[in-house]
């Protein structure tokens, strides 16, 4: 049985919520997101709280109804206030500007990498070896942010490249004379 399922999830102030059928929709001040559940899930929507239930016991249900319910609170939290991923850039050399609403990227390579921002997420770089990913989507803000790892991703021998904020980097022993 899933535990994170069995709960509720009460929409919050400033937010309103709408099931119509496997569409759940959620409008807040920082915008609209709408998320449809699985065929196997039912959700029900009273007293300022959203319900999700499986249709039957079976084991596909089962293994979709967590994963709705947390859906759900995604998108509530994405439209009250939004998510953030930061990134970090450590090496000689490497930087990141924006060039318009583009992110102007200098790794190391022969030629700088510009990334384009896509809709609904913004890019900012508050320092040249700092960039900020910001969106009311939790799945896009993390696939730009990985996204942009993935150009020059953090080496374990001098730790040099595009890392998360926060994150370790394992290091390795160097060559030995």
């Amino acid at each position: 049985m899933s535990r994170i399922g069995k709960k509720p999830v009460s929409v919050p102030a400033g937010v309103t919520a709408a099931v119509d059928g496997k569409t759940v929709t959620a409008k807040g001040p920082k915008g609209e997101l709408k998320f449809v559940v699985n065929d196997e899930v039912l959700v029900k929507l009273d007293n300022g709280q959203i319900a999700v239930e499986p249709r039957d016991q079976s084991k596909d249900a089962r293994s979709k109804w967590g994963m709705s319910r947390t859906q759900i609170v995604n998108i509530l939290t994405g439209v009250k206030d939004g998510f953030e991923k930061k990134l970090e850039i450590t090496g000689v050399g490497y930087r990141a500007a924006m060039q318009g609403k583009n992110l102007q990227l200098a790794l190391g390579f022969s030629h700088d990498v510009v990334y384009e921002t896509p809709q609904g997420i913004t890019i900012t770089v508050p320092k040249p070896t700092e960039i900020t990913v910001s969106g009311i989507d939790k799945q896009q803000v993390g696939q730009v942010a990985a996204e942009i790892r993935e150009y020059r991703g953090p080496e374990p021998y001098k730790g040099k490249g595009v890392r998360y904020a926060g994150e370790k980097i394992v290091r390795k022993e160097g060559k030995k004379k």
